[in-house]
């Protein structure tokens, strides 16, 4: 299963999948995450962030120490703000050189 494009979570008592490429940004709740999706749904469960990064595949990266993004899903980044569909993330200036590395090895 390393090669997995979807994970499961339990959310309103009932397991829900969801595919990797549909995630935009993870928030962390305290002990919860608030999972946004491309089609602008959102799902809470209990995991903290900590725990959830190292469960996440290449490509989703913590931006801050509210928020995980989902790189192929960021539409644009400017003055320490990444736009993700209709939400802005403040990036915080101790993960700003790993992603804007990250970002460079996908520039053109």
């Amino acid at each position: 299963m390393e090669n997995r494009t979807f994970a499961f979570v339990k959310t309103d008592k009932k397991l829900i999948k969801l595919f990797f490429k549909d995630i935009t940004i993870i928030k962390g709740l305290g002990n919860y995450v608030e999972v946004h999706t491309l089609n602008h749904k959102r799902y809470i469960y209990y995991k903290s962030l900590k725990e959830l990064i190292d469960n996440l595949p290449d490509g989703f990266m913590r931006v801050h120490n509210s928020y995980i993004v989902n790189i192929i899903n960021i539409e644009s980044f400017e003055d320490n703000q990444l736009i993700c569909g209709t939400l802005k993330i403040a990036v915080a200036k101790s993960y700003k050189e790993c992603l804007t590395t990250a970002l460079n090895t996908m520039m053109l």
